[in-house]
């Protein structure tokens, strides 16, 4: 198909002109393209016009635009009736409601009216592109074009293959993605794409470990954004997001996939969204919050005074050892160098993926005394400790007031394999190899699209590789020993590269 992303009088078609479809429409026209914009709704494409109008003027104000760049970017905006007035288009973009019948309504009557050579394309985020394809009689010209809500904002792009559709559709939309100064990265259809699936390990992981009884949401939202760097908790992330729009999108993506245990929603996250306790939206959801909007956050308390005596690091792990043995020199600690610890030491463990009573037992210290301390990730802004559930209290006290002595907060939880941080940086990684191994998309484009897509701190191959894949192994390894659940089976591509010590970015031929 002799199709020219590049020529100067490309016509894009945008139809439904809510948050997403005016965005499209926005960078597009700022883009240099043709944009026709059309809403069943009277008046909403005007509106969104005025909209976009308004975007751009202040875009002009920040110096992102020149005042001629949005004159010229507005005069490329078109309101047109109605599906007849796309006949024009070289690319159609569907923005409408996230309904299976509806689009492929749409899509079936659209095919008749443009050229044959006209791209259609939707931007579902949770619907099977080849599924909306399947009525169409030309399905081979069809395929996803998936913006992030804000678009204007967001600059990642997904270009999703239907099962049916021809190279040069994907490849036309790179280009012209690229030309709406967007990142786009090409995929094959699959439940979820790429950022909606690697997105629920942070979140659905964060859901069963809080529904465990391992740590408080704030706790948890704590330790990932002074522990994992992230942006914001996964807590905090839904209620931004609202369960409204998160759980469905879970239970979506978990039956597409046939009950994959990896994906399994948590009931937790189900209960709160059938009593409509939803998020900031709702003024409840994880957190409560005050008349400003602003959530209610427990404070964290303040850590004890106590301190102990002598204290013994398991050489077990020998990484951890030397990581927490380092950091206990420098704030003071009174060590013990034996080869066990003495009757009244406070024990210190360092596991990769086991939990404090697995590491008593094993190595056959006193639970009473023992105390895990995660040293996987940096240690400098926030420390996460846990206990048996027979750890003494003055012991989990001690080891919690010498571990905030030189001002670091710590964060103690309960018995868990993998800690908090450990457990869902563990499944980002493991679904973000999962999507490699099936060929989805390749390994740099599955983390450029999680860092952009989700502002992550790395993609899920770049954070393997940081933490060791060999480490991230373990973490899953463990946590499916102890468990018992599949869903925490690592998968055959971080094995097989944690086996032979290479990078989790290395390709097959």
């Amino acid at each position: 198909m002799a199709f020219d992303a590049s020529r100067p009088d490309l016509i894009v078609g945008v139809i439904g002109t809510g948050a997403m479809g005016r965005g499209i429409a926005q960078v597009a026209a700022a883009g240099g393209l043709q944009v026709m914009m059309s809403d069943s709704r009277p008046g909403a494409a005007q509106e969104a016009r005025n909209f976009i109008e308004k975007m751009l003027a202040r875009a002009a104000e920040k110096g992102v635009m020149t005042r001629d760049e949005v004159v010229g970017a507005v005069s490329r905006l078109q309101i047109v009736g109605g599906l007849a007035d796309m006949k024009p288009c070289h690319l159609v973009v569907e923005a409408i409601v996230e309904n299976l019948e509806a689009k492929q309504q749409l899509f079936a009557e659209l095919e008749g009216i443009v050229s044959p050579d006209c791209i259609l394309a939707t931007n579902t985020s949770s619907l099977s592109v080849t599924t909306i394809a399947a009525r169409l009689k030309t399905p081979q010209r069809f395929a996803g074009f998936h913006f992030f809500n804000p678009v204007p904002l967001m600059k990642l792009v997904e270009v999703i293959e239907g099962l049916r559709s021809d190279d040069w559709v994907a490849e036309a939309l790179m280009v012209i993605g690229r030309r709406m100064t967007r990142e786009p990265v090409r995929l094959k259809d699959a439940p979820g794409f790429l950022v909606n699936q690697v997105g629920r390990g942070f979140t659905l992981e964060a859901a069963h470990l809080a529904y465990e009884g391992v740590a408080a949401f704030a706790d948890v939202d704590r330790v990932m954004r002074d522990v994992g760097g992230f942006r914001m908790g996964p807590f905090e992330l839904m209620e931004l997001t609202g369960l409204d729009v998160t759980q469905p999108a879970s239970e979506l993506i978990y039956h597409q996939f046939f009950q994959e245990p990896r994906y399994r929603p948590n009931f937790i996250m189900r209960s709160r969204y059938e009593a409509g306790v939803l998020g900031r939206k709702t003024r409840r959801g994880f957190y409560d919050y005050d008349a400003e909007m602003k959530a209610i956050v427990p404070p964290e308390p303040a850590a004890p005074a106590a301190y102990p005596g002598n204290v013994w690091v398991s050489p077990a792990e020998s990484r951890g050892h030397a990581v927490l043995s380092e950091l206990l020199r420098k704030i003071g600690a009174q060590m013990e160098t034996g080869s066990r610890p003495s009757t009244n030491a406070l024990i210190l463990v360092t596991p990769i993926g086991d939990d404090a009573t697995t590491c008593a037992v094993e190595q056959e210290l006193d639970p009473k005394r023992t105390v895990a301390v995660d040293t996987m990730f940096p240690m400098a802004k926030r420390r996460t400790i846990m206990t048996t559930p027979v750890t003494n209290p003055v012991y989990r006290q001690a080891a919690h007031g010498l571990l905030a002595s030189d001002g670091v907060p710590v964060t103690v939880c309960r018995d868990s394999p993998g800690f908090i941080a450990q457990r869902i940086v563990a499944m980002i990684v493991n679904i973000g190899c999962s999507i490699a191994q099936c060929r989805t998309a390749q390994p740099a484009d599955i983390d450029k699209a999680v860092t952009l897509g989700l502002n992550y701190p790395h993609g899920p191959f770049r954070f393997g590789d940081v933490l060791g894949p060999d480490r991230v192994f373990k973490v899953l390894g463990a946590m499916y020993r102890i468990y018992g659940d599949p869903r925490y089976r690592p998968n055959i591509w971080l094995t097989r590269r944690a086996r032979l010590g290479v990078s989790l970015l290395t390709p097959e031929p």
